[in-house]
């Protein structure tokens, strides 16, 4: 899979101001929708904050959105049992909730309201949320987990790509069964070439930018 690529160091902190400036230099009247993706150890979520931050210092609205706050009920999710790889892989991202309710609505033409939250997974019940009003020129950062490959609309994307060997050792021994899923996503999906920026993060503070990305 890596024979044949080449990736470029650089520090965590320009790493976040190389992807702001990528989505601030977007057209201003039009809405972005970015997906910051890795599993669990790469820390998404840490990112995309990073990155809302900068994205509002450079004058952007902004609205951070999880995809852990759209996950289907338990029922569906364990439907074949509570440590299925494939489960994992294919029953648990509730895709059409978030693309009705928090990427649709901000296509061109659409109407700027996104509700944050669908689903608390903890209490197993609908989150009951408000929707929210994003300003045209806003940007949605959306951290999750096996994001890409599934046709959900982003103006930009960002995967975080840990090493096989990497995530086995990173990755605490109660989950070590969601192994399998991640090893076909690489497989399947491709995130580290298919995004528009890979960044592979074997050690988090020594990321590395695939020399393909257009950043």
């Amino acid at each position: 899979m890596l024979e044949d690529v080449r990736f470029r160091p650089i520090s965590p902190e320009l790493l976040v101001d190389e992807v702001a400036e990528r989505v601030a230099g977007r057209p201003a009247g039009a809405w972005a929708r970015v997906a910051v993706d890795g599993a669990p150890p790469a820390d998404p979520a840490a990112l995309a904050d990073a990155l809302a931050e900068a994205l509002r210092l450079r004058g952007r609205s902004v609205l951070r959105v999880s995809a852990g706050d759209f996950l289907r009920p338990a029922s569906l999710r364990f439907e074949r049992g509570r440590e299925d790889p494939d489960a994992r892989y294919d029953d648990w991202l509730d895709v059409g909730g978030l693309r009705r309710e928090v990427l649709d609505p901000l296509e061109a033409g659409g109407t700027g309201r996104v509700l944050p939250t669908l689903w608390n997974a903890e209490t197993d019940r609908a989150s009951r949320a408000e929707y929210v009003a994003l300003a045209e020129g806003g940007v949605l950062v959306l951290d999750g987990t096996l994001l890409l490959g599934r046709g959900l609309p982003f103006e930009h994307t960002v995967h975080l790509w840990i090493s096989a060997p990497a995530l086995a050792r990173r990755t605490p021994a109660a989950e070590a069964w969601m192994l399998p899923a991640f090893a076909r996503y690489d497989a399947e999906a491709r995130p580290l070439h298919v995004a528009d920026t890979g960044v592979r993060v074997d050690d988090p503070a020594r990321p590395a930018v695939l020399d393909d990305s257009p950043v």
